[in-house]
Formats: C-alpha cells, structure tokens, sequence
C-alpha cells in the first residue's frame, strides 16, 4: 500500500517573461503555478505516491485554476479550504550568465496568508498519514499561519507521523530574527531537517567553516559540524543539506549531505547547466521523503535526491516531472544526457 504524504503551504500564481526577457523588456508572461510544499507534493505524485496538498485557496476561477495544476499531476487536494480574496503571485525574471535570476513577490493578503486555525481539521487530515511536510516559507507568512503550522505539527507528533521541514530562509519575507524565534519552536517537533548551505546560518547563526557560496566553494567538513550542531539542538534524526556551488546562474556544481546515526553521507557531485532553478531544492525534498519511506539506505537515499533534483533544474516551471526509473538511472551513474530510443 502506498505511504500518504500531507503538504502544507501556499501554492502561488507565477508569472515569468518568455525565455530570457527582463521584467522591463517583457511584454507577455507566461503563467503557471507553483510553490515551496505543492511542488513537492507534485513530486511525490509523479513517483507514485499518494500526496496531498493542503492550503487555503479562494473559490474563484484562479483558485481553481491553482487547484487543476495540482489535480493534473495526481495530487490529492480534497483537504484545500477555500475562501478568502487572492491567490499569492509571484513573478520571476530568469538569470543568465554573471546576471542572477529575480523574484519579485505579490502575496500579502492572500488566502492562506489570511487564514485562521478554524480553516483546518488536523485530526481529520492526517487519519492515516505517515509524512508531514512544511517548509520555513509558510511560517513566515504571518503568525496566525505560524499558530496552523504549529497546531499541525503537535498533531501530526501525536499521532506518531514523520515531520520534515525545509528551512527555506525568506528575506523578502521575515528578519532572520523572527526566522529564529518562530523556527525554534517549530524545530522542537521535526524529524527530518532539510537546509541548503545558507538557511542554517541565517535562521540559527550555525555557519559552515571555510565555505563562501557566492565564490562557489563548499568546504565538507564544515557541512558535517553544522548538521552536527542542528541535529544536537533539536533531536533531528535526519539532517540533509544541499551543496550548491555556485558558478554563473546558468551553471552550478551541485552535491548533498546527509547526517544519520551519526554518519555523514556525501552524493556524488553534478556540473549542471540549468534550465530553471526555481524548485530545485523543492525538489531535492521531495527525493528525500520518498527515498526515506521506500527504506532506501542512507546512501542511496542521499544519491536519490540529489539526482533528483539535478534533473529538476533542467525542467521549466516549479514542478519537478520526472519518473522514479529516470532518477535511478542518473543516480546510478548515466549522467550522459544521451537521446533514449
């Protein structure tokens, strides 16, 4: 029987220029949907497992129009309340070479962002669940959605669920101060933390030793004591940490760790020219929760996600759509890029 998955977050309208334009120089967008904890759930339907996605959406036709982009991909959305005014928006303008890519976001008012306890029965949602996810965004969307992720997390850790989140640090969002207060609580009823290499020094001032992301270089051994020290503070017993070197924004050498029992496990490193970055940790987790519930040993589950995620960023769009057997296959060694026929 397949393992249940709930995700929890904001799924989001984005808005992009075609290709390579600049939000100055666009004149049409394309329009999509996506978001932190949907395209993860997205993922996992695509591997085949059983996800759903949980949010607050309004009745309108572009909250049903957010709601099909789930449905497309067998994401079971039966638990999304709906009422309010406004989906979330967000608009991104793509890097290339020396120039970073852009997000510019338009979600302050929107449904989940206005949403209350009253909008959610935990009790109900997670009957028969074995994984919750959230990530750091949702949070920081306000404190009466701290207080849902909270009541969500307490009855997800009653019912003996596994609890996974994504620090997912947000600037544009909250003060790495609030980050702190909030994600401390939060912490306390996690199991499995997932960080890239910045999120553990800005949301809880653990830094990695002799590392710099913008100059691209990822130092191991400083990657080990901060999974170390985060999983010492909070009990975690999975930490995984995404290695990303960062060489132009069309070009990143990209690797992982995770930290299990008290051993550290390193992915093979890729040198990935990328398509589109948005979602690529996203992605990595959502590797990382199935490889996790299918028993995959901590090596392979490590490879799994990281291989997963590589392929991400060669696919437009926030949702990762690929297979569980074309993420086997990279992870098992055929990174070539070959035609298949």
């Amino acid at each position: 029987m397949s393992k249940k998955v709930i995700t929890f977050g904001e799924i989001m309208l984005r808005l992009a220029p075609e290709g390579y334009f600049r939000f100055v120089q666009a004149e049409t967008y394309g329009a999509t949907f996506g978001g932190g904890e949907a395209n993860v759930a997205v993922s996992l339907a695509n591997y085949g497992m059983d996800a759903k996605f949980v949010t607050k959406l309004p009745k309108h036709e572009i909250g049903q129009a957010a709601v099909n982009s789930l449905r497309r991909y067998g994401v079971d959305t039966s638990f999304i309340a709906r009422g309010g005014d406004r989906v979330g928006i967000y608009y991104l303008e793509k890097g290339a070479s020396q120039r970073p890519s852009k997000v510019i976001y338009d979600r302050a008012g929107s449904s989940i962002a206005a949403a209350s306890t009253a909008d959610f029965n935990w009790d109900e949602i997670f009957q028969g669940v074995d994984w919750f996810h959230f990530t750091g965004i949702t949070p920081a969307l306000g404190d009466n959605v701290t207080e849902i992720c909270l009541e969500a997390c307490k009855a997800a850790k009653e019912k003996g669920i596994t609890i996974s989140c994504d620090l997912n640090y947000r600037n544009k969002l909250w003060s790495k101060e609030k980050a702190k207060e909030v994600m401390t609580e939060l912490c306390q009823y996690v199991d499995v933390c997932i960080a890239n290499e910045e999120d553990a020094s800005d949301v809880f001032g653990i830094k990695a030793s002799d590392t710099d992301v913008t100059s691209g270089k990822v130092n191991h051994e400083g990657y080990k004591e901060v999974a170390k020290k985060l999983a010492d503070q909070f009990g975690f017993q999975k930490v995984a940490i995404t290695l990303r070197g960062s060489i132009s924004a069309n070009d990143n050498n990209w690797a992982a760790m995770l930290y299990v029992d008290g051993e550290y496990y390193f992915s093979k490193s890729y040198l990935m020219h990328i398509v589109d970055r948005v979602g690529g940790g996203d992605s990595f987790g959502g590797g990382l929760i199935y490889a996790s519930l299918n028993d995959f040993a901590p090596q392979d589950t490590i490879e799994f996600a990281v291989a997963a995620s590589c392929l991400k960023h060669s696919i437009e769009g926030d949702f990762n759509q690929v297979s569980v057997d074309e993420v086997l296959k990279l992870a098992g060694g055929d990174a070539s890029g070959r035609v298949q026929r």
